[in-house]
């Protein structure tokens, strides 16, 4: 009798299998008790008829408590009825380990309390789907890179400088010199996109924002590619591409899980190329046409992107945004040098920025006085200038969140459940 995972039970159907697992779910009646079992791969009915086991067996499954782990054997038959499609007919029955007082019943709970058992919350199956679809777009995304050439190039966690402004810096002591978790790799990227031409990152990055709101975290993680030669509208079209290509694989290999989240799945079946590409300035406009006007050179809020993001049904490419409200690095148009050559993606259905990126500045006189406007440190960024110093080329690429393109994908309103232990303002347990 061969042990089998519950997302093959499909494949041997009218077979003798074990099932190893934890009871999801029971219920009984009279001569006959019906166990849901869960074993990360998905959920099947466990059926024990009292005739067909010996009066222990049937005593255990009589009590045996939520969350318990058991091994089952018995004779797979498809059930459309049954949890999953299909279930197994119980003639073996062993009771692994007896869970007591289980806290997440099946009743409404607190986000707070389901937050504090986060460890015991990923058990449950929409937590699950929303596990399995993250692991999906992770491998869509190094998929992706990798067959158009990118090379995997790891940055560090530790760095002595910041990359996206020192306000929101978390630091700490590295042998009695200050050094800070990063921000981005983008960086250390650049440096490699100078010695292999084309690489990406994809790590976690750490941010002090005091933000409470449903699209911040205080540590989430990041997809960075980085090309030399690139300019702004290459990484507009590597960026579409890739978005494209994520959501394609999600809807071919996850449609059960987007199913268990009870995501309309036609809203996602229309995110096809072209995006609309639209300017900072025609942004601007249409908030203006929206009721909610904001001065040129404002950055957009939550509340902003929101409005721009419901006016259309797929993600938009907002450009050239003032300079002064994107980081020092980021390149000048020059023809309009009070613009980034910059591109923010907003996902639709009001889910905001999941990409941001553009051209970096690769003159060095010109990036040596963005570090003096800015009040860095010059000396952090020796390095840094290092790249513009030895054949120094145009280069570009962008950053993309993953939990929140989670979130747009699974249509989960808050990004604290697509990370597996979240962080954030006032959360670092468990």
């Amino acid at each position: 009798m061969d042990w089998v995972y519950i997302e093959d039970l499909s494949k041997n159907v009218g077979k003798e299998v074990e099932l190893r697992g934890w009871v999801y779910h029971r219920r009984s009646s009279g001569k006959i008790h019906f166990l849901v079992l869960r074993d990360g791969t998905g959920i099947a009915q466990a059926v024990i008829f009292k005739g067909d086991v010996s009066p222990e067996i049937f005593e255990i499954a009589e009590r045996i408590s939520l969350e318990s782990s058991v091994i089952v054997r018995g004779t797979v038959r498809e059930d459309k009825r049954s949890p999953g499609g299909y279930e197994v007919g119980v003639k073996e029955l062993e009771l692994v380990h007896q869970s007591e007082d289980y806290p997440i019943q099946p009743k409404e709970h607190g986000v707070d309390f389901l937050l504090s058992h986060r460890h015991l919350w990923l058990r449950s199956i929409k937590q699950n789907a929303i596990m399995r679809i993250r692991d999906e777009v992770i491998k869509a995304c190094r998929n992706f890179l990798d067959q158009r050439g990118f090379v995997m190039l790891d940055a560090p966690i530790f760095t002595p400088s910041a990359c996206e402004g020192t306000s929101t810096l978390f630091q700490t002591d590295y042998f009695g010199t200050p050094a800070f978790l990063t921000q981005s790799g983008q960086l250390y990227m650049e440096a490699g996109a100078m010695a292999l031409g084309r690489v990406y990152c994809f790590g976690p990055c750490f941010r002090a924002e005091k933000s409470k709101t449903r699209r911040h975290l205080t540590e989430f993680w990041m997809l960075e590619p980085e090309a030399a030669w690139f300019r702004l509208k290459d990484v507009m079209d590597l960026a579409e591409d890739l978005i494209v290509a994520i959501v394609e694989r999600v809807l071919e290999k996850k449609r059960n899980e987007l199913k268990t989240l009870e995501r309309d799945i036609s809203r996602l079946e229309l995110i096809k190329k072209p995006f609309p590409r639209i300017s900072y300035e025609d942004a601007l406009k249409l908030l203006a046409e929206k009721g909610k006007p904001l001065e040129w050179g404002q950055d957009f809020g939550g509340d902003e992107e929101t409005l721009i993001s419901q006016s259309f049904s797929q993600p938009v490419m907002i450009h050239h945004y003032p300079a002064e409200i994107k980081a020092f690095y980021m390149a000048r148009d020059e023809h309009r040098p009070e613009l980034a050559l910059g591109v923010d993606i907003l996902a639709s259905e009001g889910y905001g920025e999941i990409v941001g990126g553009g051209e970096r500045e690769w003159r060095y006189d010109v990036l040596l006085k963005r570090i003096e406007e800015y009040k860095l440190p010059k000396g952090a960024f020796d390095w840094y200038l290092d790249l513009r110093r030895y054949g120094s080329v145009p280069h570009a690429g962008f950053g993309l969140g993953l939990e929140r393109t989670v979130a747009w994908i699974c249509g989960t309103h808050h990004i604290r459940e697509t990370i597996p232990f979240p962080r954030m303002l006032e959360r670092i347990y468990p």
